[in-house]
């Protein structure tokens, strides 16, 4: 039996895990609306998925480091090894899999919930965080990946980012291992070495030049590779990557793109194009990413291969990036419009009856829940959460079959009938 030590408990949450309280909702709400609205417009349906799931499954593509560092797994009491979510792609995967034969493709989707990762908390990152997903499957076309790259730069305008302040940098796996390859890197290196070339942003120049020496290039290749990685005209020669930014310039958003060689991602299920979002002056290492995995349905049990390409994004990067470029927005927390006020606890039943007619108008409504507060405090109550205006029944206003409105900005106040009471608030 698990025995609990009260002399242990904290009021802090975990570390790397966040409270939400009403401030930090407010931003939630904000952001999730947006990229629900930028979605929809695209033709994107909802889904979403268990947050546990076995660990095998990331186990399948996912990644070493992922699985065995970030995940954070517990054991069934049927000793099954599960896993809360690090990340929504594997789910997603299964689930089409799971019901490819009755679904209508390619599949547009897209979901936004909590993910875990065990990794050390920072400005910008946890260990518990909310995180956009959203997907085509069923198509290999590269027309998909210009659109799912568009939608992120969409999203980008609607929040107020321009092309000045962040960027979506892009590249093709594929392209890259075939340049590999002429360069004489053995296949068997590829996977490594671009889990290496992922690494570049993170450490010096001489620190990456001493780690490709010992992955086992010599001094000719690591000279030829960091050629490749900083030709930005390379993709030129690419009629795929050509394509999808040709695209992209149709949908209008091609200052936000531009072609980064050395954007690999680390995750194994990518097999083609790769695209992270960055803040132009490299505060914040990459913000988001995606890209394309054509495989990954058949590694976690489909019967066929099923094509896919998509991102994820973070809310937590997200938030301190929109606070560096000055584009927080200023939200409202509390969006009651009126609180109907108690004048004593004799005419409660009269403030109850008016806050069910302002509700069935569909007026944002609080009712004071005390009827022995004074007015007075009930007052100050509205001004505190910023309640626009109040509403007093007191005798004389039953008297007179009115209702006083008080407008808390200004103090006016004035004595209405009930339907004028409604038509002021709308």
């Amino acid at each position: 039996m698990i025995k609990s030590n009260p002399d242990m408990l904290s009021t802090q949450p975990l570390k790397g895990f966040r409270d939400f309280y009403p401030e930090q909702m407010a931003f939630q709400n904000w952001f999730y609306q947006n990229l629900k609205a930028v979605s929809e417009s695209f033709g994107f349906q909802e889904y979403e998925g268990p947050t546990l799931e076995s660990l095998d499954l990331y186990a399948a593509k996912s990644g070493e480091e992922l699985v065995k560092k970030q995940a954070f797994t517990l054991q069934d009491k049927s000793g099954n090894i599960l896993a809360l979510r690090p990340e929504m792609t594997p789910s997603l995967s299964r689930m089409i899999a799971q019901a490819a034969g009755r679904l209508t493709f390619p599949v547009k989707w897209f979901t936004y919930g909590r993910r875990f990762r065990y990794e050390q908390p920072q400005k910008g990152r946890g260990r518990e965080f909310f995180q956009w997903d959203i997907d085509i499957l069923g198509t290999d076309s590269f027309a998909a990946d210009a659109e799912i790259i568009s939608i992120a730069a969409s999203f980008y305008k609607k929040l107020g980012l321009t092309p000045q302040e962040v960027k979506i940098k892009i590249n093709d796996r594929k392209f890259l291992q075939e340049k590999l390859s002429a360069m004489g890197i053995d296949p068997d290196l590829t996977l490594p070495l671009i889990k290496v070339i992922d690494k570049r942003s993170k450490v010096t120049t001489d620190n990456f030049n001493t780690i490709l020496t010992d992955a086992g290039l010599g001094t000719e290749k690591v000279s030829s590779l960091l050629n490749i990685l900083d030709d930005k005209d390379g993709y030129k020669n690419s009629e795929w990557l050509t394509g999808i930014l040709n695209i992209i310039k149709q949908y209008g958003f091609d200052d936000y793109v531009e072609f980064d060689p050395g954007i690999v991602r680390g995750l194994d299920y990518y097999t083609r194009t790769v695209f992270e979002g960055w803040d132009v002056k490299g505060e914040f290492r990459s913000i988001w990413g995606g890209g394309r995995y054509d495989n990954l349905t058949q590694d976690v049990g489909a019967s066929q291969t099923i094509p896919g390409v998509g991102f994820a994004m973070g809310d937590m990067v997200m938030e301190e990036v929109l606070k560096k470029c000055g584009k927080f927005p200023a939200l409202t927390v509390n969006k009651t419009r009126v609180l109907v006020t108690v004048f004593s606890p004799e005419l409660f039943d009269k403030s109850i009856e008016l806050s069910n007619i302002l509700r069935r108008e569909n007026t944002l409504t609080e009712l004071y829940p005390d009827p022995r507060t004074k007015l007075e405090r009930q007052l100050k109550y509205a001004a505190r959460k910023g309640i626009p205006y109040v509403a007093i029944i007191g005798p004389e206003e039953i008297e007179k079959g009115l209702v006083t409105l008080k407008n808390m900005s200004n103090g006016e106040q004035k004595m209405l009938q009930k339907e004028q009471v409604v038509e002021q608030l709308i």
